[in-house]
């Protein structure tokens, strides 16, 4: 998330500095974080702790290495947030180094390397996200069951999860014969039901942990966590509606209509929107305005292409959720749309898409 852009100066209405927009995005995104660590126990805030910490010490060590003033741009809150972005996103278990390493790329290379904040072209924690995800696929697709479904029937404890992220295994009231993640952990439902198709029968996958009712809940009201800290985003006109309305709406149509053509092999809209990231996608990755299109009329595209790439790749690709990639790859075309959608400029009939060619430019 990076400083808000205004693509007219007749529709500004609010003067508010960028450290003031980061700290409305960090206080929209607190309702999830607490659903998340009261569904799957404390290693969502151990993580968000480790990346904030590792954030911060990365920005300070390349601003110092470029001259700039450290706490100056420390105290904009864009690291705090590129970091916060980033660990909600990873599963709680993943272990401290990966959140240290996705986090330092985010803040090195996808950020400070483009020239800081406002000039990075693709979304930071995103880059950080899908470099983990590419690079160790397996603990980032494994979550904590919620606990209705967990063999322990409760969350892990404060101290247990320090030990599991830390070290990789603990012993006590969670050991599962020399307890390790996997003992633990397990697919997420939109990677249960991606990997369904001829594994065994309607009956037998039916009864998988991820498919259960309390962890398909589990993610429904994550989903609704962040679906009230967007409307508050709404509300305080930090972002607009177009990318988040967007982005929903296409993945709601193009997977109900694939769920009305095959109901037996393809996810409802219902599934798609509540049990994967897309509420977190579309109010908090999607709308990032540096990486994002600045006109209304573009975000509505910009929105929409992602919503179809993510129903795409969920469907036909490698990953089962697919957000980071949507958005990355939908920052590619982002200067593309707002060419082709700049709204008109005040006094003159229709939008002006370049120079013209020839001896009257100057």
């Amino acid at each position: 998330m990076a400083l808000l852009r205004i693509t007219s100066p007749h529709t500004q209405r609010t003067g508010h500095r960028t450290a003031w927009i980061m700290q409305m995005v960090i206080l929209a995104t607190l309702p999830g974080l607490l659903v998340q660590t009261w569904l799957f126990g404390w290693g969502t805030f151990i993580q968000v702790l480790i990346a904030i910490a590792t954030a911060l010490v990365c920005e300070a060590a390349v601003l110092k290495l470029r001259g700039r003033s450290i706490m100056f741009f420390l105290q904009d809150y864009s690291a705090v947030l590129t970091a916060l972005l980033l660990a909600l996103a990873l599963p709680p278990s993943v272990p401290w180094w990966l959140t240290v390493t996705g986090v330092a790329f985010s803040i090195i290379v996808a950020k400070q390397l483009y020239g800081g904040l406002g000039n990075n072209p693709f979304n930071p924690a995103m880059i950080g996200y899908a470099l983990l995800l590419v690079s160790f696929p397996v603990p980032m697709t494994q979550w904590f069951g919620a606990y209705e479904v967990t063999a322990a029937n409760e969350v892990m404890a404060f101290t247990d999860s320090i030990k599991l992220i830390f070290t990789g295994a603990i012993e006590g009231a969670h050991a599962v014969d020399a307890y390790t993640i996997d003992a633990y952990t397990m697919a997420t439902p939109l990677d249960a039901f991606k990997h369904k198709e001829g594994l065994m029968s309607s009956e037998a996958f039916a009864t998988l942990p991820a498919l259960q009712p309390a962890n398909i809940n589990a993610f429904f009201w994550i989903n609704m966590a962040y679906l009230a800290g967007g409307l508050f985003l709404l509300y305080l006109r930090v972002i607009t509606w177009h990318t988040p309305v967007a982005l929903l709406s296409a993945l709601a149509i193009i997977a109900g209509f694939f769920y009305i053509i095959d109901s037996s092999n393809a996810a409802s809209s219902w599934f798609h929107l509540t049990t994967g990231a897309a509420m977190f996608g579309a109010f908090f990755i999607a709308t990032d305005p540096v990486s994002s299109c600045t006109s209304n009329r573009g975000k509505l595209f910009y929105g929409a292409g992602i919503g179809i790439l993510i129903y795409i790749i969920r469907t036909w690709g490698g990953y089962p959720d697919a957000i980071a990639f949507a958005v990355l790859l939908m920052n590619f075309a982002a200067p593309f749309i707002d060419y082709y959608a700049q709204p008109r400029t005040y006094g003159h009939k229709e939008a002006k898409k370049g120079l013209k060619t020839g001896g009257d430019n100057p």
